[in-house]
């Protein structure tokens, strides 16, 4: 059993969603502790919980310690990952309900259903739009899209949106089986082609998308960015708004939102997201940071090496390296100084 400890770098989610999708795929038993130690409220929160019950799910683990707020999860795959029709709804593994990112567990069984011999269908309920985690506008527009560059194939489809605190939101993801990653190459990312916006808001007035993507438009414009942002007045069962930015360059795309909340203004919202990507123009990354870290888990299952460069070397990206590295698929390298990261899988 492969011993994991959940306190190891940034000490949050990602060692547990990494740990998880590769003891899926390898057929590893895993053992993992201290989970989510560094964080206020340590142990597995709802969208944890479902991520653990989703991996379970399809490769037939026994699970000890799958309980929520439980700082150890004992992972043993019972076969191999089976493609299927699945749904899982992060509000049940709480009393109450919860918000809790259905993308988080999107991410954690995506590539283990992408390496199943068939095609697969999931239905994920739950926050589709909340912070410290990819918005299903990111996974859509930037993730699935960066995945397909490396032969990996899968679709979102977004039923009803979902934000803090709330929820009840829901997604729709085809996985196509029988996908094995490429490497990828990502040095150069060639000049800005555009930047599209995307303003929304559900059970709120429609004046309030537009505030939000006509201040995006000015801030933009003036930076010398073409862009382009549509406003939307979407149903939802909860008021909610937010702000989502893809930059689309030659070789690769790049995301950037701004989520609304009580007391902040559509112009604040709208800013927010606007700051983070021209942050991101200023440096001649090709990979922002949060795809950074995203890239690692397919790169280290693909067929030859990756090599990218990244805006930010990030504890994210650190750590998950490091959990790769305990597998035993890949050798990860990370230089801070050129900011580059280069994947050499160990089994082809």
């Amino acid at each position: 059993m492969i011993e994991i400890d959940g306190s190891y770098g940034e000490g949050g989610g990602q060692v547990l969603r990494t740990s998880l999708s590769l003891a899926a795929i390898t057929g590893e038993p895993i053992r993992i502790y201290n989970i989510r130690a560094k964080r206020k409220k340590p142990g597995l929160a709802a969208q944890h919980l479902t991520s653990v019950r989703a991996a379970a799910a399809i490769c037939h683990a026994k699970l000890r310690g799958d309980a929520f707020g439980s700082m150890m999860l004992e992972f043993t795959p019972g076969s191999s990952v089976q493609a299927g029709n699945y749904t899982f709804d992060v509000s049940e593994a709480r009393e109450g309900g919860s918000a809790g990112a259905v993308t988080l567990v999107l991410q954690t069984i995506l590539l283990p259903l992408a390496l199943a011999d068939s095609n697969s269908q999931v239905i994920l309920r739950g926050g589709t739009h909340v912070a410290f985690s990819p918005s299903t506008t990111y996974i859509e527009q930037v993730y699935l899209p960066m995945l397909q560059q490396m032969g990996v194939e899968a679709q979102v489809k977004l039923g009803a949106w979902g934000w803090y605190p709330q929820g009840g939101g829901e997604v729709q993801l085809r996985v196509s089986g029988g996908k094995k990653p490429n490497g990828i190459k990502l040095c150069d990312r060639g000049d800005l082609q555009q930047v599209r916006g995307l303003a929304v808001v559900t059970e709120l007035p429609a004046n309030i998308p537009q505030r939000m993507a006509n201040r995006a438009e000015n801030i933009l414009q003036e930076a010398k960015l073409k862009v382009a942002v549509q406003a939307l007045r979407e149903k939802g069962i909860a008021p909610g708004a937010g702000l989502f930015l893809t930059a689309k360059y030659k070789n690769s795309l790049a995301g950037f939102g701004g989520l609304g909340e009580k007391r902040l203004s559509s112009e604040k919202v709208a800013e927010i997201a606007c700051e983070e990507l021209l942050k991101f123009h200023q440096t001649i990354a090709p990979v922002d940071e949060h795809l950074a870290d995203q890239l690692l888990l397919p790169a280290a299952l693909a067929s030859e090496k990756s090599e990218y460069r990244v805006a930010e070397v990030s504890l994210h990206l650190t750590t998950n390296a490091a959990i790769i590295e305990q597998f035993g698929l890949a050798r990860v390298m990370v230089d801070d100084v050129e900011k580059k990261v280069v994947v050499e899988p160990m089994i082809r």
